[in-house]
């Protein structure tokens, strides 16, 4: 329920989390939030639709981080979706994080997604965080402050981890001070705006993640067949795993389907960790050539599909 009352000094509102891929957006929003909303695994462009994490304080505010994929070079029009999903992200917040890894040396896409702020977050206020400093040593983490302030040095800048917490609180009242004055826009009860099955998909699909390897997992899109309540016997799920080629099927299936039983028992676990009851899981794996390139698939998968008619239009006038 919404709550009763709410203080005139209450803040609520967007802040889109954006950075290049695997820089810790869906791991930080789901330490923020205290439990599991977003998808994560060790391997790039894990996330690809926006999400909403909602985080309330009760007498404080309301800020609602927007989970976005890596903003990369695309080499296919499912990256040139993903890209899109972000930008717009970027259009709708009323305040930008921008997270970089402060682990590794600044990338030459961390420009690119310092540059998309630029042009899309207009005159947002923008805070840049750097992630993963519990693997910079002490004294190498002045120098590394260095390079990443460069990148968008009007932003106040503050170094965090996700892993530990470091400087989580700091971050939260950052952000908070430049949401403007507002009452909330959800329950206070509500940490996403997702349905469980769709979370169930990238749940899936994050066991792939990290039960496979090379390009296997980046040629998997997951779709929800059925989702069926059963009772006091749990949920029954269906759901096929499409990849683009005969010889990545094989590889997802395993010898004597052990790779795909070992997806589907991490992805249960995950499921019925999250939704706190039993999950039947039924796994099945399509070939769907180049489905990555084709925008009709990518329209079955959820992106608009303005985007790809937008697109064959400028291709037509060209």
């Amino acid at each position: 329920m919404f709550m009763a009352s709410v203080p005139p000094d209450f803040k609520a509102g967007f802040v889109a989390v954006a950075g290049r891929p695997n820089v810790g957006k869906s791991t930080l929003i789901n330490a923020l939030l205290g439990q599991k909303v977003a998808a994560v695994s060790p391997k790039p462009q894990t996330t690809r639709k926006r999400q909403l994490g909602i985080l309330t304080l009760p007498e404080r505010g309301q800020i609602i981080f927007i989970d976005t994929p890596g903003i990369h070079q695309p080499q296919h029009e499912l990256g040139r979706a993903l890209n899109r999903e972000a930008q717009e992200a970027l259009d709708d917040a009323d305040v930008i994080l921008f997270l970089v890894d402060g682990s590794q040396l600044p990338h030459p896409e961390d420009e690119l997604v310092a540059r998309n702020i630029r042009e899309g977050g207009g005159r947002k206020p923008v805070v840049l965080a750097m992630n993963k400093v519990d693997l910079v040593a002490e004294e190498d983490r002045p120098a590394r402050e260095a390079l990443y302030r460069r990148l968008f040095p009007e932003a106040e800048f503050l170094a965090i981890s996700a892993l530990t917490g470091e400087n989580l609180d700091t971050l939260v009242d950052l952000l908070l001070d430049r949401l403007p004055q507002s009452p909330p826009y959800y329950d206070e009860d509500q940490i996403t705006d997702l349905y469980e099955r769709e979370i169930a998909a990238d749940l899936i699909r994050e066991a792939a993640l990290h039960c496979l390897h090379d390009e296997v997992p980046h040629a998997i899109a997951v779709r929800i067949d059925e989702y069926k309540e059963r009772g006091e016997e749990g949920a029954y799920i269906a759901a096929t795993l499409f990849v683009e080629r005969e010889s990545q099927k094989a590889i997802v299936i395993g010898k004597g389907g052990s790779m795909i039983k070992k997806i589907g028992t991490l992805a249960r676990q995950s499921i019925e960790a999250m939704t706190g009851r039993k999950v039947y899981l039924d796994l099945r794996v399509k070939v769907h050539k180049n489905w990555r390139n084709d925008p009709a698939m990518l329209m079955r998968f959820g992106f608009p599909a303005k985007w790809f008619q937008e697109r064959r239009k400028r291709r037509k006038r060209r």
